[in-house]
């Protein structure tokens, strides 16, 4: 009877820890692109996947042709834009990059595109990596031309930034001082962040867990923390029992899964 009553009182606790802990919001890295219908991150058919896992964001990056379209890819492109388009997204016309084929078979998106998309199921919200520039002045004009995008789409409010380059994050301050921007290099502090305009830290989980004391550093002041490269249940685990305010996963369904045992509802 005795070690019944103990088994029950260690399962009470077990219960009682996991329903402490406050629920993450959920991001999914390039929108879900682990799903059989996308397959390729950034891509639209990724982010559609993210909304209907019905998840706080879908993270997506964003840069400048040499034409001034903003296109959702990276700096170095797609692999199959590599192939085709020599040299940095940046450093090339929209008309040749929007004509590539991505692997599971559509284009290269405009940022346009993906927020006429997000306006249709606006719970989930777009998180958009502005990428670095060759230069402070192209990041300056192309933190402008991201933000001019948004808001003449009039979806400021559906729309989050973060950015690896300072310059950037100050630039996005001054255009978007209403909207939320995330640091994302790992190379600072909360308090430094915060002075670059930023609400919170966005750095990769093995950071995260070698400067534990900058998670408390930020929610002192007010900051959010995000975790990025958070992949597997361990990883997911730690963010939780940890604070973190937000995790940006390339798995969001197993990430949903874990927060919804681990964690109470508010």
């Amino acid at each position: 009877m005795k070690k019944i009553f103990l088994a029950l009182l260690a399962v009470a606790a077990v219960f009682t820890a996991s329903a402490q802990y406050k629920a993450p919001k959920i991001v999914a890295n390039g929108g879900y692109h682990l799903s059989p219908s996308s397959g390729v991150k950034h891509s639209m058919s990724a982010f559609k996947a993210a909304q209907k896992l019905k998840i706080y964001a879908s993270e997506c990056d964003v840069n400048t042709t040499k034409d001034g379209k903003v296109l959702v890819i990276k700096s170095g492109m797609h692999p199959s834009a590599k192939a085709k388009v020599k040299g940095n997204a940046q450093n090339s016309t929209s008309k040749k990059l929007l004509a590539i084929p991505l692997p599971n078979g559509e284009n290269i998106s405009t940022l346009e595109e993906f927020l006429a998309r997000a306006a249709k199921k606006p719970a989930t919200k777009l998180l958009l990596d502005v990428r670095p520039q060759s230069s402070t002045k192209r990041e300056a004009r192309h933190a402008k031309a991201v933000v001019n995008v948004v808001s003449n789409a009039g979806m400021e409010n559906n729309v989050e930034y973060m950015s690896s380059r300072p310059w950037i994050c100050f630039e996005l301050a001054k255009l978007a001082p209403n909207s939320k921007i995330y640091y994302c290099g790992g190379n600072y502090d909360p308090l430094y962040v915060k002075g670059m305009g930023c609400c919170g830290i966005n750095y990769n989980i093995n950071i995260l867990k070698k400067n534990i004391a900058w998670i408390v550093m930020a929610h002192k002041l007010g900051m959010q923390v995000a975790a990025l490269g958070v992949n597997n249940d361990v990883e997911i685990r730690w963010c939780i029992q940890n604070g973190i305010d937000i995790i940006t996963t390339d798995n969001p369904v197993l990430a949903k899964q874990i927060v919804k045992e681990m964690c109470k509802k508010k």
